[in-house]
């Protein structure tokens, strides 16, 4: 997913994305609503984006890719370190035709060090990188974050990796090789849990919604479901007091400072669902909001689609798929006044551009249907 999404990125934001995928297609278009090779989870990592199919076992398709990157700005590959340099297709060789080439590498370890050998899943990462350990209630099994975060977080860092590589290249004229990694990813994402163990105050846990350096902030039961709430600063926790008709709790020595109520984060909770657990979620969000205190409901997905400030951010996109129909989709979360993104282009069925892209390269009808027939291409 890492690879896909962050190529898928750089397509909305302009790029021309060519995806190489093998003879059977990549396999997230076999995933649950398939339609022959299609299906709603390929197209959510991969709109926008042209496709071929390369037979990267025949030399033809290693040479034919070789060809592509000779004249790419950008390579990203997705494979476990090795995979690549046996093909040939590693980053000092494509460089060596290409030196202008920004070459990103996505791996579940990265390139180095004891366990680059190693393959790497979301849900392996997320227990390595320590995500798993501070995930769900205390006491509790383990948990994962429920998107999958090292996933994403890896795809996110190699494209900040790639935009920069892209911005030295205008100094250097040279590109250069972009390394990063889903346990990366996962350790980089835990900031608050580094700095609880770097200070010395012990092996960070599971906190159920609660947060590690603030409090109030967390969710809190009402007479019918949960909302959450966040007293992030002294102002804001004075505020909540007065709300809910306690100021006195805003002297009282266990909730005097920040430090203090992390520290009693749990009894403080306890005082406030005693109020809470009064009144439906409706009303403490009308109050807060009129007092205008951070708090806000727990959505699950059809209430989160619905809701009309995702709305109104066009996060919600309708696209005609030739196969699938229409289908809905993620839209961007980046918003730019002068050269937006666009996130409204499907994702390309298996091998869409085989021949468009190799006749851009220069590649004759009668050496396409020569390579076709040698099961090089499809």
């Amino acid at each position: 997913m890492a690879g896909p999404y962050c190529a898928m990125l750089l397509a909305d934001l302009g790029a021309d994305v060519v995806k190489v995928e093998p003879p059977s297609g990549d396999s997230t278009r076999q995933m649950p609503g398939a339609v022959g090779s299609d299906s709603p989870s390929f197209n959510a990592v991969n709109r926008g984006k042209r496709s071929i199919v390369l037979n990267l076992k025949a030399r033809e398709g290693r040479e034919l890719l070789l060809r592509l990157a000779g004249a790419s700005d950008i390579l990203i590959e997705n494979y476990r370190p090795g995979v690549m340099a046996a093909l040939g297709l590693d980053y000092p060789t494509v460089s060596a035709l290409n030196a202008r080439i920004i070459y990103a590498s996505i791996s579940g370890y990265g390139q180095t060090g004891p366990h680059a050998h190693k393959g790497g899943f979301d849900l392996v990462a997320q227990g390595v990188s320590g995500i798993m350990s501070i995930t769900g209630e205390p006491g509790g099994a383990p948990v994962k974050a429920g998107v999958p975060l090292t996933d994403l977080g890896a795809g996110l860092f190699a494209l900040v990796g790639i935009l920069a590589a892209l911005h030295a290249r205008e100094r250097t004229g040279l590109g250069q090789h972009v390394d990063t990694s889903l346990v990366d990813a996962g350790v980089a994402l835990s900031v608050w849990e580094a700095t609880e163990f770097f200070s010395g105050r012990g092996v960070p846990a599971a906190l159920g919604s609660a947060h590690r350096m603030n409090a109030p902030y967390q969710a809190i039961r009402c007479a019918d479901g949960y909302i959450t709430i966040g007293a992030a600063n002294e102002r804001l926790f004075r505020r909540l007091c007065d709300v809910l008709g306690h100021p006195e709790w805003a002297a009282m020595p266990e909730f005097a400072d920040n430090a203090s109520r992390v520290r009693n984060r749990a009894a403080l909770a306890e005082r406030i669902e005693s109020v809470l657990r009064d009144r439906p979620c409706a009303h403490w969000l009308a109050l807060f909001d009129a007092n205008d205190f951070p708090c806000g409901p727990i959505n699950d997905y059809a209430a989160v689609f619905e809701d009309p400030q995702v709305q109104a951010r066009e996060m919600v996109m309708n696209i005609d798929h030739p196969t699938l129909g229409a289908v809905k989709a993620l839209g961007s979360p980046i918003k730019m006044s002068a050269t937006p993104p666009d996130p409204s282009r499907r994702a390309p069925l298996l091998g869409e551009h085989t021949d468009e892209v190799l006749r851009e390269s220069g590649v004759s009808a009668e050496e396409i249907g020569r390579l076709r027939n040698a099961g090089a291409i499809g």
